[in-house]
């Protein structure tokens, strides 16, 4: 484990019952740093999001938040260090997207869910960080998926968290939509210091909004660095078994 670290894993092994998808992953996130997963479908990258999340049993090593053990967080404690945007689509009944991002208040608002009027001020400004005060009072499920995704994350950021975990974000978006939500990702993680764990296909966008980078394949890290150490030629080719040929067609 990492002191200091907002969040590290240690020899970390992640998967389903005691059925191990991947092994021995480690790494280590600071404030205002963006850590990408990237790699094949089916490798394990949303295992391990979800691992850490806590959503998952880890079956070795160690996932530690500010140098502590997760084991010894409790749930509430968790809820307001960590928030997650899986790829999931919810469909919440009768709900505006600004009831929908009131929903993250609620590891601070009690058994009752009353919000006060600080928890609406955060409120606010999260929908006014994603830019969705004109389409705050309309219901989530008449809005697009880009707009639904940006009031997914405005949820996220009500939580108030040092650490912020999303799986296939953009995967939904368009090119304009994925540009937006990338945008405001990198601001929200160099302006309110939050550590950013994100898996993504589009290797063109991971390569610009990451700090650091994750290659999962075959079970294991089968590598880990800076973007300019990563998204090499070589390296893709090998992550995804392309050839030459049809790399130098698609990716140039």
């Amino acid at each position: 484990m990492t002191r200091g670290a907002f969040v590290s894993a240690d020899g970390l092994s992640v998967g389903y019952g005691r059925k191990i998808t991947v092994n021995g992953v480690e790494f280590c996130v600071n404030g205002g740093e963006i850590l990408t997963l990237i790699g094949p479908n089916g490798a394990g990258k949303s295992t391990i999001l979800k691992t850490i999340a806590g959503y998952l049993r880890r079956l070795d090593g160690n996932i530690a938040i500010h140098g502590e053990n997760t084991d010894k967080i409790s749930v509430k404690k968790m809820a307001e260090k960590l928030s997650v945007v899986l790829t999931e689509r919810i469909r919440p009944e009768l709900m505006t997207c600004r009831e929908v991002v009131e929903t993250g208040r609620y590891p601070y608002t009690g058994g009752f869910g009353i919000l006060t009027r600080k928890d609406k001020q955060i409120v606010s400004e999260a929908i006014k960080t994603v830019s969705m005060q004109d389409f705050a009072d309309m219901d989530f499920n008449l809005v697009s998926d880009g707009q639904r995704q940006r009031v997914m994350l405005a949820r996220a950021i009500c939580q108030e968290p040092d650490i912020l975990i999303l799986d296939e974000p953009t995967s939904y978006l368009d090119v304009h939509h994925k540009i937006m939500f990338l945008e405001i990702l990198r601001r929200l993680a160099l302006e309110k210091q939050i550590a950013v764990i994100v898996s993504m296909h589009e290797l063109d966008f991971a390569e610009k909004v990451s700090d650091y980078a994750l290659c999962i394949k075959d079970g294991k890290v089968f590598l880990s660095g800076t973007p300019d150490k990563i998204f090499t030629k070589e390296n893709i080719m090998e992550l995804y078994d392309v050839t030459e040929e049809l790399y130098d067609k698609y990716f140039r």
